[in-house]
């Protein structure tokens, strides 16, 4: 192929790794032919020294401008963990695998006049891993992941329309992405509540309308601590309800065998596993980071079991203080 148009495609390949990458390994083999070996080497060093950047999720639409009247309830969040990062029981492993392939053969099913899932609710007590499992959910599918505070928006409309909480939707609608709604048991107490503005109930309930009557073209998520809180009207709504329970003893033993595989110990944290049934995975990731903390503050190469006690001892007074705070007055 002529130099020149080597350098053209080089060029219009840019951003995409893979594609530049290949149109280079053109490049270096022309010069390689033309017996500029010298150059042909530095070439490849210093293609093979550039650094690869992961590869951008297949489909993934630009993103559009969010609705700059709606911004103050919403919030982009750029993943940071990783599905090596969470600990999820098997049937939920089964349940979010289906629904990522469903994802991906979206065209294909709805060819067929058949629906797709693409509304969750995901359940249960907090420090569970509702809102981590939302992040990887969407870093998984290479969508952006965006996030909905209810009490914000909530507050934000008493007195006025429900006139942007339709442009949420409507951003949803042409947006691949995951709108996660936090707090959705904020909405039920609402709804419920007969002291409530009528305004408020207004904007409540066209958001329920919306959920309703919207196709997304990711997934809107929603997530609640008391689920006993929503009424029937509010679940039907959803395609799948996602349970997120506190860890058993097995779920404790992965947990910790995650924290620590890539920290020096000098004990077994699986032994204290029997003490830790009946904590949250976001207590015991408090209790596991101060451990590994306290051998970083005092200088050492090893966490050691004294600082797994010290922690876990700062967990349960914490927990203890929570306790009487949420007891009656």
């Amino acid at each position: 192929m002529a130099r020149g148009e080597l350098m053209k495609k080089l060029l219009a390949s840019y951003g995409r790794d893979d594609e530049f990458r290949a149109v280079a390994e053109q490049i270096i083999d022309e010069e390689e032919k033309k017996n500029n070996r010298v150059l042909a080497r530095s070439l490849r060093k210093t293609l093979e020294a550039a650094p690869s950047r992961p590869p951008r999720p297949r489909g993934l639409a630009p993103l559009i401008p969010f609705p700059e009247a709606a911004g103050d309830f919403i919030e982009l969040v750029e993943p940071v963990h990783t599905k090596q990062d969470i600990v999820l029981s098997l049937e939920n492993v089964r349940v979010f695998i289906g629904l990522m392939k469903e994802f991906r053969r979206t065209d294909d099913i709805r060819r067929r006049g058949l629906p797709v899932r693409s509304k969750l609710l995901f359940c249960g007590p907090p420090g569970c891993g509702k809102t981590l499992c939302a992040e990887i959910f969407a870093a998984e599918l290479g969508l952006p992941l965006y996030i909905v505070k209810l009490d914000r928006l909530i507050s934000s409309y008493l007195g006025e329309t429900a006139t942007n909480v339709r442009k949420i939707f409507e951003f949803a609608r042409k947006q691949p992405c995951v709108l996660f709604f936090d707090e959705f048991d904020a909405l039920a107490r609402a709804r419920d509540d007969g002291g409530e503005h009528n305004e408020l109930r207004r904007v409540v309930n066209s958001l329920l309308i919306f959920i309703d009557r919207i196709t997304p073209k990711g997934f809107l998520v929603a997530a609640t601590n008391l689920d006993q809180s929503l009424d029937a009207a509010v679940w039907r709504r959803f395609d799948e309800v996602i349970w997120f329970d506190r860890p058993d003893r097995r779920g404790v033993e992965r947990f910790l065998n995650m924290k620590f595989k890539n920290v020096a110990i000098s004990f077994d944290p699986i032994s204290h596993a029997a003490e830790l049934e009946g904590y949250s995975y976001a207590e015991m990731d408090r209790i596991s980071v101060q451990a590994i903390k306290a051998a970083v503050i005092d200088m050492r190469k090893d966490v050691r079991e004294s600082d797994f006690r010290e922690a876990l001892a700062d967990e349960r007074r914490r927990k203890h203080g929570s306790a009487r705070l949420a007891q009656p007055t």
